[in-house]
C-alpha cells in the first residue's frame, strides 16, 4: 500500500479513536454543572449524588482522552513533516493558546473537583466544576480553530517556496475567526453536549429498566432529556449555517456531500442514495431542487457542481463523503424525533411507562458518537485532495523519509494499544455503572477508592 494512504489511515484511526472521549468530557461537564448547580439551589442530596457519580465517569473519560491524544502530536512530526513545517506557525499559535487558556484552567480546577469535596466550600467546588467544564470547552475551541484554518485559511501569508514554504500568521484574530471556525466550533460543541447527554440518558434508562435507583434516575433522565432536546433542535440551525459556509468557501466539498456533478445547475437534496463516480450519477431518494432551496432560497438556484473543478481538485472518494454526510444528518434527525417524542410523553405524564422507549435510549448512546465521527470524516475527506485547502496537497505533505513498512508496523502497534485502552475504558465504565451512584456518596471517605 502507498505510504501516503497508510499515513492517512494511521492518522484517521488515531484521531477517530481519540474523538470518542473529548465530546463525552465536554458533554458530561455540562451535566455536572447542572446537577451541582441544582444541588446548591435546592440542597437536595440526590443532585449531589448525581454529581459525584458522573464525576467518576468524567475522570475515566478525561484520563483516557488525554492518553490517546498525545500520540497525534508525534504523528505530525514523523509522518507529516512537510505539513508540520507548513502550518507550524499557525498551529503553534493555536496550540499555545490552548495550553494557556484551556489546559491551565482545566488542570487548576480538576484536582479541586475530584479531591475537594470535603476540603472546600460547596460554592468553591461548584466554581471548580464550572472551571473544568469551561476548560474543556476552550480546548475544543483551539483544536477546531486549527482544523478550520486548514479548511478556510485566513490571516496569514506564505514565506518561502517549494518544500520550504510555510504559512506565517499576519493577523492572529483573523486566523482565529477564519470563515468556518465559528460555525464549526458551535457544531462541535453541540455534538459533544449530545454525546454527554445521551450517555446520561442511556445509563439511567438502564437503571429504570432494572428497577434500580428509580427516583434519582428519573430526575437525571429528565434533565438530560431537556439538554438533548434543546441541543438536537439547535443543531438544525448550526448545521444549516455550516452547510451555507461550505457552499461559499468549499463548493467542491458541498458538491461531493450531495453527489452534485452538473456545473451551475439546480441541485437536488438526497435523503439517502448511492453515488457512482464513474457515470456521475446518484441513485436514491431525493427532494428535487432541495439543495438549491437551502443554499439559495430558490428551487432552481444554480449550485456549483463537481464538473466545475479539474479532476485533480475533486475529492476522490465522493461516495464515501456522501455516505458519511448523510449518516450524520440521518442520525441528527432521528435524535430530534426521539427526544421530541420523549418530551411529549413527559408532558403527558407517561414518559417512564414506555419500556420500549427506555430500551431505545439505553442503546442510543452510540448514535451521537457515530454522528460525530461521520461528520468529521465527511469534513476531512471532503477537503481532499488538499490538506490546506487550495494551498498544500495531501500528496505533498507527508514525510518522504518514512517507509510504508514503518507506518504499517506502528499502525498495528497503535491498534493493539488503543484496543486495550478501549477495553479498559469499557471495563471501568461498566464497573462504575453496575456499582451504582449511592455507596460512595453516602460514605465520602470511600470515594477516593473509585477515582
Amino acid at each position: 500500500m502507498e505510504t501516503e494512504i497508510l499515513a492517512r489511515i494511521q492518522f484517521a484511526f488515531t484521531i477517530a479513536y481519540h474523538y470518542i472521549y473529548p465530546p463525552l468530557s465536554i458533554g458530561l461537564g455540562l451535566l455536572m454543572v447542572i446537577f451541582e448547580g441544582l444541588y446548591l439551589k435546592t440542597r437536595n442530596k440526590q443532585y449531589e449524588v448525581l454529581t459525584r457519580f458522573w464525576l467518576k465517569i468524567f475522570a475515566i473519560t478525561f484520563g483516557i482522552g488525554v492518553a490517546t491524544g498525545i500520540i497525534m502530536e508525534f504523528e505530525f512530526g514523523t509522518n507529516w513533516s512537510v505539513y508540520s513545517r507548513y502550518v507550524g506557525d499557525i498551529f503553534g499559535s493555536a496550540l499555545a493558546a490552548e495550553g494557556l487558556f484551556a489546559f491551565a484552567l482545566e488542570s487548576t480546577f480538576l484536582g479541586i473537583l475530584i479531591f475537594g469535596w470535603n476540603k472546600v466550600s460547596p460554592k468553591v467546588h461548584f466554581i471548580s466544576t464550572i472551571g473544568v467544564f469551561l476548560g474543556s470547552m476552550f480546548s475544543a475551541i483551539w483544536i477546531v480553530v486549527a482544523n478550520s484554518w486548514q479548511q478556510t485559511p485566513a490571516g496569514y501569508h506564505i514565506v518561502g517556496e517549494g518544500l520550504n514554504a510555510r504559512a506565517e500568521v499576519t493577523d492572529f484574530w483573523a486566523m482565529v475567526f477564519n470563515p468556518s471556525s465559528v460555525d464549526r466550533i458551535i457544531h462541535v460543541w453541540q455534538g459533544a453536549f449530545l454525546a454527554g447527554a445521551f450517555l446520561v440518558l442511556s445509563v439511567h434508562a438502564y437503571y429504570l429498566l432494572k428497577g434500580r435507583y428509580v427516583e434519582i434516575s428519573q430526575k437525571a433522565f429528565k434533565i438530560a432529556l431537556l439538554v438533548a432536546t434543546a441541543i438536537s433542535l439547535s443543531q438544525l440551525v448550526s448545521g444549516h449555517s455550516s452547510a451555507e459556509g461550505v457552499s461559499k468557501n468549499q463548493p467542491a466539498k458541498l458538491a461531493a456531500m450531495e453527489g452534485h456533478y452538473e456545473t451551475s445547475a439546480p441541485a437536488d437534496l438526497y435523503l439517502l442514495g448511492w453515488v457512482d463516480n464513474e457515470v456521475k450519477e446518484v441513485t436514491g431518494l431525493k427532494v428535487p431542487g432541495g439543495l438549491s432551496f437551502l443554499v439559495g432560497q430558490d428551487l432552481k438556484a444554480p449550485v456549483t457542481g463537481l464538473d466545475a473543478f479539474p479532476k485533480e481538485d475533486q475529492p476522490s472518494q465522493v461516495n464515501a463523503v456522501f455516505q458519511f454526510y448523510h449518516i450524520m444528518i440521518s442520525i441528527g434527525m432521528f435524535l430530534i424525533g426521539l427526544t421530541l417524542y420523549a418530551t411529549y410523553l413527559w408532558l403527558r405524564g407517561r414518559l417512564f411507562d414506555k419500556k420500549w422507549l427506555l430500551r431505545i435510549f439505553a442503546f442510543a448512546v452510540l448514535l451521537p458518537q457515530i454522528a460525530n465521527q461521520a461528520g468529521w470524516f465527511a469534513a476531512e475527506m471532503g477537503r481532499q485532495p488538499w490538506v490546506v485547502y487550495g494551498h498544500l496537497r495531501t500528496s505533498e505533505a507527508f514525510s518522504q523519509e518514512v517507509s510504508s513498512n514503518q507506518i504499517l508496523f506502528s499502525l498495528i502497534l497503535f491498534f493493539i494499544v488503543y484496543t486495550l485502552l478501549f477495553l479498559l475504558f469499557l471495563y471501568s465504565m461498566n464497573k462504575k455503572i453496575k456499582h451504582g451512584p449511592y455507596d460512595e456518596a453516602e460514605n465520602p471517605d470511600e470515594f477516593l477508592k473509585y477515582v
